[in-house]
């Protein structure tokens, strides 16, 4: 049972593989083709057979049509044959009266072989007309058929070829969506941004770096403005320290003076 089982699954891999194999040698142009001229040849092979059996139609009338001259002919010999006949009966020539009743006979025999001829090709005549009727109008079905095929070979051809095109154009979308230049341009983009970017930040940085330096020079500028003027009023400082000193030096002669002075008119007045 089990083998059985195995057997039965390798047949059905083997035949699904044959089929798989079959589908990929399949080109539906070449089948369409293919079954174009398979119709093609039944349509020819029909056409002979009709042929054949109009022929014989044909043949059957051209017979039937033949037993009945025939047998009108015969019938006018016979009747020609038996009005001799009663000619010379009436002349009283028995042998030659004899002969052309005889003449006759065979005549209006002959003319009922014709008739029945006649007769027996008549139905014969009339089933092979159907049958002709038939096969034309079968054949004209297979041709419209034919037509048909072609006309849906044609579309189906166009449509595989249309297929086929908008399948290779959706592969080169799809290449182009793996390669899309838009998406280079977008690298390239960004990579220009970024390196804009690092420019930009250069530019800051170095400005920051040139403001601080500046901020530097100004703050250095303050600070020597201030010791500046701290040395200012140092010196200031120092001159308003020695005026007082000067002054007084300045000062000593004149009050030497008036305590000399003062002390003259202190003498003067002791003196008096």
């Amino acid at each position: 049972m089990a083998k059985q089982s195995i057997f039965s699954r390798m047949f059905k891999i083997g035949k699904a593989n044959a089929n798989s194999a079959l589908d990929a040698l399949e080109d539906p142009q070449k089948m369409l083709d293919q079954a174009v001229r398979d119709h093609t040849d039944n349509i020819a092979q029909a056409e002979a057979a009709v042929a054949q059996t109009i022929g014989n139609l044909r043949m059957q009338e051209e017979d039937h049509k033949k037993a009945l001259v025939e047998a009108q002919q015969w019938g006018n010999k016979a009747l020609a044959a038996s009005n001799k006949a009663e000619e010379f009966s009436a002349a009283g020539d028995v042998v030659n009266a004899n002969k052309f009743n005889q003449l006759a006979t065979v005549a209006i025999q002959r003319q009922m072989a014709s008739e029945k001829t006649a007769s027996n090709l008549a139905p014969s005549i009339a089933s092979q007309r159907e049958i002709v009727e038939k096969l034309k109008t079968g054949l004209t079905t297979m041709k419209t058929k034919r037509q048909e095929l072609v006309s849906k070979r044609d579309e189906l051809v166009a449509r595989a070829r249309n297929a086929k095109t908008q399948g290779q154009m959706m592969d080169a979308v799809k290449a182009l969506d793996l390669s899309d230049p838009t998406s280079e341009i977008g690298r390239f983009e960004s990579k220009i941004r970024a390196d804009e970017a690092k420019v930009l930040g250069a530019a800051e940085l170095a400005s920051s770096s040139l403001d601080s330096q500046f901020a530097a020079l100004e703050d250095l500028g303050e600070t020597s403005e201030i010791e500046a003027r701290l040395a200012a009023m140092k010196t200031s400082s120092n001159i308003l320290e020695e005026a007082p000193a000067a002054a007084a030096v300045e000062a000593a002669p004149e009050l030497s003076e008036i305590e000399a002075r003062l002390a003259a008119m202190k003498k003067n007045s002791q003196g008096a």
